[in-house]
C-alpha cells in the first residue's frame, strides 16, 4: 500500500534520513549546498565509488598485489566521489528544479524550496569538479582523458528522462565510469576484465535504480517523466531478476579473464565468490521489495551499499592471497 510523503521540518529534505549530520552539525550556512551535494544521502557517493573500489582491487590482484599507489588510488576517488556525485547532483537539480518542484518527495530539495538560487548553485557546482579535477591529474594521462570525457555522460544524465524510457541506463554508463577510470589509473591501460567489469555496474545499475524509481513512478505518470519502473511496471520482477543474473555473470566473467592466467587458482576462486555473495544480496533485495511502498524502495535501494561491497571485499582478498 502506498504510504503518504513525509512532511519534512522547515530546510530538511523529504528523503534525507532524520537526524543526518548535515541537519544536525554542519554549520547553517553550510546546509543548503550540502543538500544541493546530497552529502545528507550518502548512499549515492558509495554507489559511486564502490565501481572504483572493484577495479583498484581487481587490477591489483591480476598484477601481484597492491602497492602504494593503490592506496592513494583508494583514498583519492572516495573523495573525488563525493565530490563528483555532488557536482552532478548539483547539476541534476538545476536542470530539474521545475519537475522536482512538482514531486512530493523532491519539491522540499533546495532549489525548489528557496534555500539556493540557481546562479549560488552553479557556483557550488563548478567548485566542486574544479577540487575533483585536482584529484584527477594526478593521475596516469590516459585515467585522466577518461575523466574528462565522463562529463558528457554526466550532461546527458538529467535529460535522459525527457527522451527514453531507460534513463537509468545513462545512470549506469556515468555511475560506473569509475571501474575503467581507475583500471587505468593503476595499469596504464585498458583490457577486457575492465570493460566487463563496467558492463557488470551498469546492469547492477539497472537493478537499483528501477527499484529507486519506483518511489515516484505515480508523480512521474502526471508530469511525464519516463523511467524503467514506469516502463516495466508489474513485470519489474521479472527485470530484476534478469539483471541480477547479467550482473553475476559479467563480475565473474571480469574475474575469470583478470586472474585466470595467474599461476595459482585461489585469486580466482576468492573473486568468484564475491560476484556470487553479490548475486545473494540481489536476490535479498528482490524478496525484500514492494514496488507499491515507496519507504521499501528506499530502504532496499540503500542496502545496495553493502551488495556493491560485497565483491569489493572478495576482490581485494584476491589481491592479499
Amino acid at each position: 500500500m502506498t504510504q503518504p510523503p513525509v512532511i519534512p521540518e522547515a530546510g530538511t529534505v523529504a528523503d534525507a534520513p532524520r537526524g543526518n549530520w548535515v541537519d544536525t552539525l554542519a554549520p547553517a550556512a553550510t546546509r543548503p549546498y550540502l543538500r544541493l551535494s546530497r552529502a545528507d544521502r550518502p548512499i549515492g557517493t558509495w554507489l559511486l565509488l564502490i565501481p572504483c573500489l572493484w577495479a583498484v582491487a581487481l587490477a591489483a590482484a591480476s598484477t601481484g598485489g597492491f602497492t602504494w599507489l593503490d592506496l592513494w588510488l583508494v583514498a583519492s576517488s572516495a573523495i573525488g566521489a563525493f565530490l563528483m556525485r555532488g557536482a552532478g547532483c548539483t547539476w541534476n537539480d538545476i536542470t530539474d528544479r521545475d519537475f522536482d518542484a512538482a514531486v512530493a518527495r523532491t519539491r522540499s530539495r533546495p532549489i525548489p524550496s528557496g534555500q539556493v538560487t540557481v546562479k549560488q548553485a552553479v557556483f557550488w557546482m563548478v567548485a566542486q569538479a574544479l577540487i575533483a579535477a585536482c584529484i584527477l591529474f594526478t593521475y596516469h594521462p590516459l585515467a585522466i582523458a577518461l575523466g574528462v570525457g565522463s562529463l558528457a555522460l554526466v550532461a546527458i544524465y538529467p535529460f535522459a528522462k525527457r527522451f527514453t524510457w531507460w534513463p537509468q541506463a545513462f545512470l549506469g554508463l556515468a555511475f560506473n565510469w569509475g571501474a575503467l577510470l581507475l583500471w587505468a589509473a593503476h595499469s596504464g591501460s585498458l583490457t577486457l576484465a575492465p570493460i566487463l567489469l563496467y558492463a557488470a555496474g551498469f546492469v547492477w545499475t539497472l537493478f537499483y535504480d528501477t527499484i529507486y524509481a519506483h518511489q515516484d513512478k505515480e508523480d512521474d505518470a502526471l508530469i511525464g517523466v519516463r523511467s524503467t519502473a514506469r516502463l516495466f511496471g508489474q513485470n519489474t520482477g521479472k527485470w530484476l531478476a534478469a539483471f541480477l543474473v547479467v550482473t553475476v555473470l559479467l563480475m565473474a566473467a571480469a574475474s575469470v579473464v583478470a586472474l585466470l592466467p595467474l599461476a595459482s587458482p585461489l585469486p580466482l576462486l576468492v573473486a568468484l565468490m564475491g560476484a556470487w555473495g553479490m548475486g545473494a544480496h540481489m536476490l535479498w533485495q528482490m524478496r525484500r521489495v514492494d514496488i507499491d511502498d515507496p519507504a521499501a524502495c528506499l530502504a532496499v535501494f540503500r542496502s545496495n551499499r553493502d551488495a556493491g561491497l560485497i565483491p569489493a571485499l572478495f576482490l581485494a582478498a584476491a589481491a592479499l592471497v
